[in-house]
């Protein structure tokens, strides 16, 4: 899936989001807003692992829905 629509309709995807990452929160999901760069900092910033590695799974959920 296209990440501009999934920033489009970043409401409707917050809970697959909370799903795959659970340890983010309500509140970094507001901050992030459908913004993949954000969405990759938070999981890398939460889950204490490396960018590269947060931004290969941001890639494989987004091909995946």
């Amino acid at each position: 899936m296209n990440c501009d629509r999934i920033e489009g309709q970043w409401k409707q995807f917050t809970g697959k989001v909370k799903e795959q990452w659970g340890k983010l929160t309500n509140d970094d999901l507001d901050v992030i807003e459908g913004n993949r760069d954000q969405l990759v900092g938070k999981i890398q910033e939460r889950y204490g692992i490396a960018k590269d590695e947060a931004r290969r799974q941001v890639d494989d959920w987004t091909s995946r829905l």
